[in-house]
């Protein structure tokens, strides 16, 4: 990040939430703002600055690919337990910059079409074009992450699907596609408050799922599979970084900075003019 970008972190975002060798995520505060020391206020008006500069940085991605089909994309993989806070990342960090150079997809439980193809078919197709910002609510940690829960594959099978989502991502680097992996960590009780809210206002029961009640049972799992997602797929090339979720200004605040820092490394130009912009200058006093 920049010096103006990082000036109220205490230490670089993107060193302090990455999953390095040796991550344990049972190590992680899920209430911590780690690199962080200002409060809520605070980091209010620090998302609202940075909101401008992740708008800016994303027209200059999005013209950028008008001039160069091969100019590079942004590609942002959420992950996390019900009620972390995945939509409030979409409306308040991607929310703020022009929706047509965002490509959004919540992927759900596959159909029959998507169960009749490998496990990576229909991401694939989603991966954002040359210019974009594709935002996966949910992914194709899904399939290593239910999958190997709620035994939806064999081991063998689940034990694949490692190297071959990091073979995936590697193709998508290659390509010029940017890969920021998150994963929202809150903890079980923050969970429970959240859900308790949505059944306590009839504006939330629309975003209650009874089902959620059935996962936070299988709690410890999830967490041992988040482990091995870690252990197995945090690369180089596409590291994960894990976000505490417990306050969510917080959270979003490092979504925007990890986004503002991926943005700052592409470092996206605008086009120069295809034209001779004095002669037009002249031809439209003209008219």
């Amino acid at each position: 990040m920049t010096a103006e970008s990082q000036k109220d972190w205490t230490a670089d975002p993107a060193d302090s939430l990455r999953v390095a060798p040796g991550f344990r995520l049972a190590d992680v505060d899920p209430a911590a703002t780690p690199g962080y020391d200002h409060g809520k206020k605070h980091a209010a008006a620090d998302l609202d600055a940075g909101a401008a500069q992740f708008d800016e940085l994303q027209e200059r991605l999005f013209a950028q690919s008008r001039e160069n089909p091969n100019a590079p994309a942004l590609l942002l993989v959420l992950q996390a337990m019900d009620s972390a806070g995945k939509g409030g990342i979409v409306r308040h960090v991607i929310g703020t910059t022009d929706p047509q150079g965002i490509h959004l997809k919540a992927f759900k439980k596959p159909s029959e079409e998507e169960l009749a193809h490998d496990f990576l078919w229909r991401i694939e197709k989603e991966v954002p074009k040359a210019g974009y910002i594709g935002v996966f609510d949910r992914s194709h940690y899904e399939d290593v992450l239910i999958g190997r829960v709620r035994e939806l594959a064999p081991p063998q099978e689940i034990e694949r699907r490692y190297d071959a989502i990091v073979d995936f991502e590697k193709r998508l680097t290659d390509a010029g596609v940017h890969i920021v992996k998150v994963m929202l960590h809150i903890s079980p009780d923050e969970q429970k408050t959240r859900l308790l809210e949505r059944l306590d206002r009839p504006d939330k029961h629309w975003k209650y799922n009874p089902g959620d009640v059935d996962e936070r049972k299988l709690w410890p799992a999830y967490m041992d599979a988040y482990q091995s997602v870690f252990d197995r797929t945090s690369s180089e090339h596409a590291p994960w970084f894990v976000v505490p979720a417990n306050h969510k200004w917080y959270a979003r605040l490092a979504v925007q900075a990890l986004l503002l820092d991926a943005l700052e490394r592409i470092d996206p130009q605008w086009p120069a003019a295809t034209f001779d912009v004095a002669a037009e200058r002249a031809r439209l006093a003209a008219t």
